[in-house]
């Protein structure tokens, strides 16, 4: 039986921060994301449940913390209706940057452009963009009016779970179609800094984590025939030009899949031919798919339903 892994963030001096890593490995868990920042370090895991505890021993003798982060292993796409330069600044840089707090990697999508909203997701692209995530969490304004019954036209086509965040305190079934409707972060003049505004943003990343929880519960069911961390380290051993992209997140861990940062033209073949242990190709386990971000591959990974059996 397949261990259980829990994501955790330690954060922590550079100095010796190897002896976590190599604990890590050893336990058999997962380093999903490092982020050196002068002399501290961030370290996005995944611990074997039974094992948390030795790490979190050896973060205390480094003066380090150990964390839990309920979003690590998602991708979240915070979807404004324009990110254009005079509606700033906006609250959805504060909101995509919380959910980071919590292990999501976030990409930030505004929809108008040229004449305004009258064109806002009126192309199938952004559509098919905004599906290749996790969750998609809308940031919308302060009128509960627009929220309740304009706004729910960009839900149309979208198939992944929708978080609405808005100013109005509504109910989640105010809002059509939305999963999960937070208030109290709406459209404001300045950085969401205050004591009430930064409880809004926890109770947000409480409710997305919540979201992820019965996601994750669904998955559990019907397994994926092999766990996207562990594809994740099979490309950084088999595919050495991933060292070279210099973009956040090389290879971007999804609940059902991983973005991988490398041109999908050129690469592809060498990612349907990462080799297991267990003598598998990926080809047999996942569809490599053309991302329609930028020119990126997208691996969605089989069930075990599907396959017959799972790594």
């Amino acid at each position: 039986m397949a261990a259980v892994l829990e994501p955790y963030i330690y954060e922590g001096g550079i100095h010796k921060h190897t002896l976590i890593t190599e604990l890590l490995e050893d336990l058999g868990g997962y380093l999903i994301q490092k982020i050196p920042a002068a002399t501290e370090v961030t370290l996005i895991m995944l611990i074997p449940k039974k094992d948390v505890h030795l790490v979190e021993e050896l973060g205390k003798k480094l003066l380090g913390k150990l964390t839990p982060a309920p979003l690590t292993g998602t991708e979240i796409a915070v979807v404004s209706p324009t990110l254009a330069v005079h509606h700033l600044p906006h609250s959805a840089c504060d909101v995509a940057e919380h959910l980071r707090r919590d292990g999501a990697n976030t990409n930030m999508i505004g929809l108008a452009r040229g004449m305004g909203r009258r064109v806002a997701l009126s192309a199938d692209y952004e559509r098919r963009l905004i599906n290749e995530h996790d969750i998609a969490l809308f940031s919308f304004g302060t009128f509960a009016d627009c929220i309740k019954n304009k706004k729910p036209k960009l839900f149309e086509g979208i198939e992944i779970p929708i978080v609405v965040t808005g100013g109005p305190d509504l109910l989640t079934e105010d809002v059509p179609n939305a999963d999960v409707y937070i208030g109290n972060i709406g459209r404001v003049a300045h950085r969401l800094r205050k004591s009430e505004e930064l409880s809004s943003l926890d109770i947000m990343n409480r409710k997305v984590a919540e979201v992820v929880g019965i996601m994750r519960e669904d998955l559990s069911k019907d397994p994926l025939a092999v766990l996207p961390p562990r594809v994740m380290k099979e490309i950084y051993e088999q595919i050495p030009e991933i060292e070279q992209v210099l973009t956040p997140a090389p290879v971007t861990l999804q609940l059902d899949g991983l973005r991988v940062k490398l041109p999908y033209d050129e690469f592809h073949g060498k990612v349907e031919n990462l080799e297991f242990d267990e003598g598998t190709r990926l080809m047999e386990l996942a569809r490599v798919l053309p991302s329609k971000m930028k020119d990126y591959i997208l691996i969605k990974i089989k069930r075990e339903s599907e396959v017959g059996f799972a790594l």
